[in-house]
């Protein structure tokens, strides 16, 4: 089957044809092109929905994530991602090995089909142009067929008339010879081209037109082969990433599978237990007899502590159970002791591991520079000994006020715990007011963790720590008093310390009193504390003047 023998008379049916197999291939690549988009804007849209269901960092869905329902859920949302990627690869791959590939070969295609096209129409041009020359050859020879014939009956009948001279006779007989002359001459052109045409139309439609048929059949051929072959890879882009996909979705029933429910039933009793024992018998009063009322150590008041005056409608109080004693909505106390033994003891527990890890970091800091510093004394070309002393004072201000803090919470935790009395230490604490400290945390504090209305007026316990959370509890901002200019960096990672750049110009709101700090401002929002020695500050006109700290 040849379309140069079977359909030698379709060239313009195949112009179509071959054309609309072009437009075919441009409709796929369309196609490929759209789902392309789908598959991205799938990505996208997984991924987004992953990150949107992400815990917040340093807030309380964090804490969530320690069951191992919700382990598995954030599982669940990573794989999704891994997921997304998968189908972004999709996207990709039939990018590149589809969508260009094609379009570059459909070029080809289109540069080819031209070409042969062209070749077929300057065929028929050529057999066109030798159709017109034996058209103009035969017409030639018709006509000097007839001049001969009318030259011949003129002659004859110049002969036959006796009338006529024998010169005009001669005359008539040799115009007709002129005119048979030129028949035969006519002839043997048309002859001529009649040959030629004939040879030249039999190569036309048996051997030129052929074989131009044959390229536009072999380029039609190979752009279906080509199509197929696209949508094969196409298929096979699918493919190769469904072992990765089933990998993700084995994940998932992985996750799925590790959920302990024991565990996290665990979990809840760590995370809500408040060490209270439960309240025992409530005894029978009888107030038949005229006696004082006295309160059985097992009543649910006995755990508000011995030794404290009985308050005023007693009865009240002694039928109202702890879990629906309403809780205090004020700030968290530094120490927790608004929270239950065991929640306090965890907290606290919790807070002397921060700062244990704060001060190793510091320590090991403080080793470096030390390290650096030996080097630049032995080798002084390497750097200034002396420009660390500023990172080193710095370094070891903080690791004190880091090791100040962690004594502080230490104490609270060895006072639940019950490894110190409960009392004051020398040195740590200050007390403002005269009553023992078995009026504090421990006296405060119910069996839901809350604080009664007495705790306003509960002694506190303060420490002489470098602690300045509570100094920006202010309802207004404090005026500024001047401005400072950093001439170090310091990045203030510790809770009221603020970072700076060097070169930065702040506002100073609190002078150094004598502890090495100045609180600055760098606007409404944020403030802190950072070294004196690393500002410069001028004070405004209603100082003395510009005063340097350095």
């Amino acid at each position: 089957m040849s379309w140069g023998t079977e359909l030698w008379d379709q060239f313009d049916n195949l112009e179509k044809h071959t054309q609309w197999g072009i437009d075919i291939l441009e409709k796929y690549i369309k196609f490929v092109k759209e789902r392309t988009e789908i598959e991205l804007s799938y990505a996208k849209q997984l991924r987004n929905l992953s990150k949107k269901y992400q815990p917040k960092k340093n807030s309380k869905e964090e804490d969530e994530y320690k069951y191992t329902s919700c382990k598995a859920f954030l599982s669940t949302l990573n794989e999704m991602n891994d997921y997304a990627g998968q189908h972004e690869l999709i996207s990709e791959n039939m990018t590149a090995q589809i969508m260009v590939d094609l379009a570059r070969y459909v070029q080809e295609l289109k540069q080819e089909r031209k070409s042969n096209f062209h070749d077929g129409r300057k065929a028929q041009q050529h057999i066109e142009t030798c159709w017109k020359q034996l058209e103009a050859s035969k017409r030639r020879f018709e006509r000097d067929c007839k001049e001969a014939d009318r030259a011949q009956q003129y002659f004859e009948k110049m002969d036959a008339d006796i009338n006529v001279t024998k010169a005009d006779v001669e005359k008539a007989r040799q115009q007709a010879q002129v005119r048979h002359q030129m028949a035969e001459d006519s002839k043997a052109d048309y002859s001529a081209v009649l040959q030629k045409f004939n040879q030249e139309q039999h190569e036309h439609y048996h051997t030129h037109i052929p074989s131009i048929f044959q390229k536009i059949q072999e380029m039609e051929e190979r752009r279906i082969v080509r199509l197929g072959e696209s949508m094969k890879m196409y298929a096979e882009v699918d493919r190769q990433v469904m072992p990765i996909l089933g990998k993700c979705l084995d994940g998932i029933v992985k996750a799925a599978e590790s959920i302990d429910q024991k565990n996290d039933s665990q979990l809840v009793v760590e995370a809500y237990k408040s060490g209270f024992e439960p309240p025992g018998d409530v005894e029978f009063e009888d107030y038949t007899q005229p006696m004082q009322r006295a309160v059985s150590d097992h009543s649910l008041s006995s755990s508000r502590g011995e030794g404290k005056p009985e308050p005023k409608f007693a009865g009240k109080s002694k039928g109202k159970l702890w879990p629906f004693i309403k809780k205090n909505k004020g700030a968290t106390p530094e120490d927790f002791s608004n929270l239950p033994p065991e929640q306090r003891r965890k907290k606290l527990q919790q807070k002397v591991d921060e700062l244990n890890k704060d001060i190793q970091k510091e320590v090991d800091q403080r080793d470096a520079i030390t390290k650096m510093k030996d080097v630049y004394l032995r080798n002084p070309q390497m750097g200034d000994p002396a420009s660390l002393d500023h990172k080193l004072a710095e370094v070891s201000h903080n690791i004190e006020k880091l090791r100040l803090e962690a004594q502080k919470f230490e104490a609270w935790l060895a006072e639940v715990e019950g490894r110190l009395p409960a009392r004051r230490q020398s040195g740590l604490y200050d007390s403002q007011t005269a009553p023992a400290v078995n009026n504090c945390a421990q006296d405060r504090e119910s069996p839901d963790g809350s604080y009664t209305e007495e705790q306003s007026q509960e002694s506190e316990v303060k420490v002489l720590a470098p602690d300045f959370d509570d100094e920006f509890d202010d309802e207004e901002p404090l005026p500024a008093i001047g401005t400072c200019k950093a001439l170090y960096t310091f990045e203030g990672q510790n809770e009221g310390t603020i970072s700076v750049a060097e070169g930065e110009t702040l506002y100073v709101i609190e002078e150094d009193k004598g502890d090495g700090w100045t609180r600055i401002r760098r606007s409404e929002d944020e403030e802190g504390y950072v070294p004196t020695s690393y500002v410069q500050v001028y004070l405004d006109k209603n100082a003395k003047g510009a005063k340097t700290y350095i």
